[in-house]
């Protein structure tokens, strides 16, 4: 336990994390590979909670631009989380790592509504929690209800697992010249405009000290690299 940086840690995956090389819903392979990576990190002691989007299965600021209703549209977005936490949890499961999905908006028959004092227990006892359904309200995304989670639950961390291995100048992806950053800070993040995670999501973590850590999620090994501080990411803490 020496050699890790923390003790409790929130995830965040993006619902595209799931999706592999296809172009909608879920890759069991990518899946797989991911609840893997959790497994190790849990294996090492650390507490680990998760939240994941549902951009691979449905979009609520999509739909508000295709004329839905913006309300309406995000809470298909949040059902969509569900979905994706539920897929998780088995591709956990199946690893051995005893899980529970706690929702924000209550649906008994498939899992947990979120108490607070719950979850802080379920990760004291080693079960991964899978936060869903964003934070019960349209107009956050689940960025923010990553944030919202890692500082109700006492988190480290918050951890974004992403398509490539930090925050650079521009998508490495699209331009080969773009610079990653080591660290930032906050304001840094706010300033330049740097789309990671929105602006609410940025805040929170701000007044809550919350460090950002964003990383590759694709690669082997990585979550467990960034939890004993070695790797390739981004830190982005107060100045």
């Amino acid at each position: 336990m020496n050699s890790l940086r923390y003790k409790r840690v929130l995830l965040k995956l993006s619902g595209e994390a799931l999706m592999g090389k296809g172009s909608y819903g879920l890759d069991s392979t990518t899946v797989n590979a991911i609840a893997e990576d959790v497994c190790a990190v849990t294996q090492l002691g650390v507490e680990v909670g998760l939240v994941i989007g549902g951009g691979n299965i449905f979009r609520g600021v999509s739909g508000a631009a295709a004329g839905m209703d913006r309300a309406q549209a995000d809470g298909m977005g949040m059902l969509a989380t569900v979905i994706n936490a539920l897929a998780m949890q088995n591709a956990l499961e199946k690893a051995g790592v005893p899980t529970r999905v706690q929702s924000a908006i209550p649906m008994a028959s498939l899992c947990e509504p979120f108490i607070r004092r719950r979850a802080v227990r379920h990760m004291e006892k080693g079960r991964v929690v899978i936060f869903a359904a964003g934070t019960g309200n349209p107009f956050f995304t689940t960025d923010t209800a990553a944030a919202l989670r890692a500082a109700e639950m006492g988190c480290d961390a918050l951890l974004k697992g992403t398509q490539v291995d930090g925050v650079y100048t521009s998508d490495p992806r699209k331009n080969p010249d773009a610079e990653r950053y080591e660290a930032l800070t906050y304001l840094d993040m706010l300033a330049r405009d740097l789309a990671v995670m929105d602006a609410a999501a940025i805040s929170l973590a701000r007044e809550n000290n919350l460090p950002i850590i964003v990383f590759n999620i694709h690669e082997p090994g990585a979550f467990t690299a960034v939890i004993k501080g070695e790797g390739r990411f981004t830190t982005v803490h107060e100045s």
